[in-house]
């Protein structure tokens, strides 16, 4: 899978609450709780989403509840990858469950600024920084895992096998 995209950045901690406002709760429709996403965080995160689809964080991202509306918040906005320090593990896996490519490497998430370009490679855990031409390697995921991402997450990842 590839990914190539301006990059909006935030810090360490950036918890599920402010992904996701726990006030809009009520729906697990994926549209309108991108409607929502970042906006206690980052008012303009809507505007920015439109041009800059890859998520750059620090430590711990995706810390708090252990809500799945998080991961699908940030999908439904046309996030095309999150690359974190860290990220809170019910995240990691809330994120792989619904089809949310996640890479953690502490080296790209400390150097990447907001606003540069990036290209990745998650077959091969490559990540440039195609504005400042650095380069950086991440652990790729194993070929199922691959698979679980590229069919959109878990259920069609098992729908797929049940079909075949």
């Amino acid at each position: 899978m590839q990914a190539r995209s301006r990059v909006i950045r935030y810090g360490d901690h950036v918890d599920t609450d402010v992904i996701i406002p726990a006030r809009y709760l009520n729906t697990a429709d994926p549209a309108e709780l991108a409607v929502h996403c970042m906006e206690d965080l980052d008012p303009d995160f809507k505007a920015k989403v439109g041009e800059r689809r890859i998520v750059v964080a620090g430590r711990n991202f995706g810390c708090g509840s252990s809500r799945e509306h998080a991961p699908i918040a940030l999908k439904a906005s046309g996030v095309q990858l999150v690359v974190a320090d860290s990220f809170a593990r019910i995240f990691y896996r809330n994120a792989i469950d619904i089809g949310l490519p996640i890479v953690e490497c502490p080296e790209a998430a400390a150097s990447i600024a907001d606003g540069d370009e990036v290209e990745a490679d998650l077959d091969s855990g490559t990540i440039r920084d195609l504005t400042t031409g650095k380069a950086f390697t991440s652990a790729p995921f194993p070929p199922f895992i691959q698979e679980i991402i590229a069919r959109g997450g878990i259920a069609a990842f098992v729908r797929g096998k049940l079909e075949a």
